[in-house]
């Protein structure tokens, strides 16, 4: 009979056994994996990208990107009937639900800059933005320079809010800031009187002159602050759920997916009111779609 040696014996099988161990799940996909759900994190009123329609439902093109991803951690975790949770974030709320567990990817109108990277990582950018302001026509505000000393708007926690106080302390322009809690809030500010101008994100502001009582009313400014891409925010540092996001987005770019969805929610008719935002797909925006990156640069988008 062939002696058997036991120490090497040993060896061999850890051997075999440390790729399934190196296999083994970490971070937010043990979490979906354990609980059986996957919690998406939404905001309320950024539409088109995620918003509740006229029946309280949650609907957006950033919301059908995101269930892309949900698609692709079924076929990772081979989970068909992974359950989907919906739960609502603000501009304040998001980066802290996904740091501590709550939300594992947040699906909106977030910007994607370097300074929050510190914080979180982000998806594959999937629209690009310029920072505006929005008044109601018949205003003698005509650029940024001309809101010095002015009351103006925007919303709490978000990058214009940041950009406004920069603008008060470098340039003194003296404006009263008023910070609303949301993106509909910040402009009902500037429908009501209250305040002459919202800042805010382009294409958020095109989605609520589009659904307001007057959208002739209101007209955009011709200049901008800066250029921000968006993106879905997920926890830093968490590389295996990393690779799946970006598995799902380069999927549904490299499909064409990624410009039907545009086409469904930036010109075509969106709930609540049947409104065409009528914003078409921009040479930059088809680049993204062909390059995708997750890069923080504004440079990289110019």
């Amino acid at each position: 009979m062939r002696k058997v040696h036991i120490p090497l014996l040993l060896a061999a099988l850890t051997c075999f056994a440390m790729p399934a161990m190196a296999q083994e799940l970490t971070g937010t996909l043990k979490k979906i994996k354990d609980t059986g759900t996957i919690t998406i994190g939404h905001r309320d009123s950024s539409i088109p990208f995620t918003y509740y329609d006229d029946k309280q439902n949650v609907v957006g093109y950033a919301l059908d990107l995101c269930m892309k991803v949900v698609d692709e951690v079924k076929a990772e975790l081979k989970m068909p009937d992974l359950k989907v949770k919906l739960n609502p974030v603000t501009s304040s709320t998001r980066v802290p639900l996904i740091a501590n567990g709550t939300v594992d990817i947040e699906c909106g109108s977030t910007t994607n800059n370097l300074e929050r990277q510190k914080q979180a990582w982000f998806s594959p950018t999937y629209f690009v933005i310029t920072t505006k302001y929005v008044t109601k026509k018949g205003s003698s505000i005509k650029s940024f320079k001309d809101l010095k000393g002015r009351t103006v708007s925007t919303t709490a926690g978000t990058t214009s809010a940041k950009l406004l106080a920069e603008m008060n302390g470098k340039e003194d322009y003296k404006m009263n800031v008023i910070s609303a809690k949301d993106h509909a809030e910040g402009f009902l500010l500037v429908e009501s009187g209250r305040a002459e101008a919202f800042v805010m994100d382009d294409i958020l502001i095109y989605g609520l002159v589009a659904n307001s009582k007057s959208p002739g009313d209101y007209v955009l400014s011709n200049d901008w602050l800066t250029i921000e891409p968006y993106g879905a925010l997920i926890r830093k540092d968490d590389k295996p759920f990393k690779e799946v996001v970006d598995r799902a987005f380069k999927k549904t770019f490299a499909s064409g997916e990624g410009e039907t969805l545009y086409k469904k929610w930036f010109l075509s008719s969106i709930p609540p009111r049947g409104v065409n935002l009528n914003v078409p797909l921009s040479p930059l925006q088809k680049k993204i779609f062909e390059h995708p990156t997750d890069s923080g640069d504004p440079k990289d988008y110019e």
